[in-house]
């Protein structure tokens, strides 16, 4: 370990997931110093992703385990570390910045923390969710934009992505919360980011979402896409979580939207397509798209499908049923779950 202990975290985090790049300006080390103390710094690069119970800890790094208990318990309530718990057994892991530690602060952000998020995106992280980000960022299209007669699989459909969970959490989207906090928010829904499972378990637990059935997440999920929102769950067969997200906040679509192409960015199994003999030229459809997909030319809507990434939200609005979702010769293949995800996002970073 090094003199920086900062330093040594921001590697170890660059291991992870999308990674955690570092800055020339170091705005990284300052958030990292913001969150973490420096025994809080020692103590998550001594641990690993592979939960634990406080005793197995203890007895590794030979300390007292009533004090480590206490400490892992206080670093994961201040959103730092993972767990789950069983009956009355805890385990804990490290989690990675994002999804991870930056979405577990939540109900602390306050507005130094949004701005130096907000800065470290544009300075490094935009950059690091897309250079895996084919790997994790999904799209599946409203139903509704869907031929009412085709047959689509389980986890292309987000109310059938539902009903399939034993436990749900919704919680309100950090991405809108930090830039409301800079004052670059927008007025679209913000309790629509779900999260299943563990990780949603962990989330009502740790007071970051509320339990909701399978009923309520249908229709908040229904009010998002009315609202413009695109669907995103995490790409596995079994989605871990769905988030609804604005190209203005959304730290994965703003990301995207810094590309020409973000169609080749995003795992999607549908594009849109526009019948110009019956495209009235209304320009509605131009609002709804999230990734700058719709432009106008001789007055009728063209898609760029470079950039289309398959949400149907333009089909929903068009008043003149002009555009209709595609199904994609080549259908993607999820991984099963959430640990091949990671698998897959390790690959995608040469890993």
């Amino acid at each position: 370990m090094s003199n920086n202990v900062y330093r040594d975290l921001q590697i170890y985090l660059d291991t992870m997931s999308m990674g955690f790049p570092p800055t020339a300006s170091g705005i990284e080390l300052r958030i990292l110093q913001k969150l973490f103390s420096e025994k809080d710094a020692r103590m998550f690069l001594s641990l690993t992703a592979e939960l634990k119970t406080p005793e197995d800890i203890a007895a590794r790094l030979n300390c007292d385990t009533a004090e480590l208990a206490a400490h892992l318990q206080d670093m994961r309530d201040r959103g730092l570390l993972f767990s789950i718990k069983k009956g009355d057994v805890t385990k804990y892991g490290i989690i990675s910045y994002m999804h991870g530690i930056y979405e577990f602060q939540l109900t602390r952000m306050d507005k130094e923390f949004a701005e130096m998020a907000g800065q470290y995106f544009d300075e490094a992280f935009s950059q690091a969710i897309l250079a895996s980000a084919s790997s994790f960022a999904r799209t599946i299209p409203v139903r509704e934009s869907l031929d009412a007669k085709c047959t689509i699989a389980a986890f292309e459909d987000a109310a059938q992505i539902m009903r399939s969970q034993k436990t749900i959490s919704v919680a309100e989207c950090i991405c809108r919360k930090e830039k409301s906090m800079v004052g670059k928010g927008c007025s679209k829904p913000r309790e629509v980011c779900f999260m299943f499972g563990s990780m949603g378990a962990y989330y009502i637990e740790n007071g970051l979402g509320r339990q909701v059935d399978a009923d309520e997440a249908i229709r908040l999920l229904a009010e998002a896409q009315k609202a413009g929102l695109v669907t995103q769950p995490s790409t596995a067969q079994n989605p871990g979580g769905l988030c609804n997200c604005c190209g203005d906040c959304c730290g994965i679509l703003r990301a995207l939207n810094l590309t020409d192409k973000p169609a080749k960015q995003v795992t999607a199994n549908y594009y849109a397509a526009v019948d110009k003999n019956s495209c009235v030229g209304c320009e509605l459809c131009l609002d709804r798209c999230q990734v700058h997909a719709l432009t106008m030319k001789e007055n009728l809507a063209e898609i760029n499908l470079d950039r289309c990434i398959g949400c149907g939200l333009c089909v929903i609005a068009c008043p003149s049923a002009s555009i209709r979702m595609v199904p994609k010769e080549k259908q993607a293949v999820l991984p099963l779950g959430t640990m091949e995800q990671m698998v897959q996002m390790a690959k995608a970073r040469g890993l």
